[in-house]
């Protein structure tokens, strides 16, 4: 956690994920490795590719992806979470071109390439016999039918949402402590081990994000969680664009370079703007109140008349007590 403290910049973050279709969970589960890593691929080479497009941001951007590969009640659901500063640098690295406030990329556009993306990076595995194909899949390895699959797929719409942006740098530190090392389920969501039957909380996202107890026997629970163990070796946290290992150090310090220059712009800006707003002011104040033309020259000032209590006293009626 103090090595990524060390690496947050000061603007605000972003939260994109990136979700594959039900359809596609199974065969997922009997290819793990190749599935994760073209997850992985696919959804980073989409965000690099939308964000250095000068229709949307037009930048170099930076971001860290995790997979997490369960949903709340334990069922296998691949799916990569990317936390993302918002801006990026130019093409030259000689600015930083922030995005516009509250609103990363459009999530529909990251949507449809990413479907296209990992569709042909999964038929190109397919073709080099990366996959295989056991049980209730064993079709799939018949003339035509893995062809049937990707093409029912690329039919729907895949799921790739933007969650509320982060608050800061801070919120961004206390996201990646919580979540990016985290396994299947938390000792917390445990709530009873008993005769054979192992009870726990979860979330029905369905029903207003209410919190249920969910009561399965010990052999189902233990299934349920084997089916996120990686495999060995695996890699599920990585780095991207200008975060990318190999030049992290380098591009953050750029990075926090230009963001200082970008900011005493903006001050100096603000300063000549204030005094530019001061001045057409006292402009307007001098203009003619009548034909709003020619100035009004101070020619001599007049104090008020200050009168004092004891003259009103004696200038009253002196009948008057």
């Amino acid at each position: 956690m103090q090595e990524r403290a060390a690496e947050l910049l000061p603007v605000e973050y972003f939260h994109v994920v990136f979700t594959i279709p039900e359809q596609l969970g199974a065969l997922a589960l009997q290819n793990k490795r190749v599935i994760y890593g073209l997850l992985f691929k696919a959804a980073s080479q989409t965000l690099l590719e939308i964000a250095a497009d000068h229709k949307h941001l037009g930048a170099l951007i930076g971001f860290l992806a995790v997979l997490h590969t369960w949903g709340q009640a334990l069922q296998h659901h691949p799916h990569l979470h990317c936390v993302i500063p918002g801006g990026g640098l130019s093409v030259d690295h000689s600015r930083w071109v922030s995005c516009r406030e509250g609103f990363f990329l459009p999530v529909k556009v990251l949507s449809r390439l990413f479907r296209g993306k990992f569709l042909a990076y999964l038929s190109d595995a397919n073709k080099q016999g990366r996959l295989v194909f056991h049980g209730r899949l064993e079709h799939l390895s018949k003339s035509g039918q893995f062809a049937s699959l990707l093409h029912e797929v690329s039919k729907a719409e895949w799921v790739v949402y933007a969650k509320r942006p982060f608050g800061g740098p801070e919120q961004v530190l206390k996201y990646l402590a919580r979540y990016t090392h985290r396994v299947a389920i938390s000792n917390q969501r445990l709530v009873a081990l008993a005769n054979g039957q192992v009870t726990f909380k979860w979330k029905d996202y369905a029903d207003g994000n209410t919190v249920k107890e969910m009561t399965l026997s010990v052999k189902e629970f233990t299934r349920r969680f084997l089916l996120h163990i990686l495999p060995r070796g695996f890699v599920r946290i990585r780095h991207y664009g200008f975060l990318a290992n190999r030049c992290r150090r380098e591009s953050l310090e750029c990075c926090r370079k230009l963001l200082q220059q970008a900011t005493n712009q903006l001050s100096l800006q603000l300063t000549t703007n204030e005094a530019e707003k001061q001045s057409s002011t006292e402009h307007q104040s001098q203009l003619c109140p009548v034909c709003r033309q020619g100035r009004m020259m101070i020619v001599e000032r007049f104090e008020p008349l200050r009168i004092a209590y004891g003259f009103l006293l004696l200038a009253r009626s002196p009948d008057t007590s």
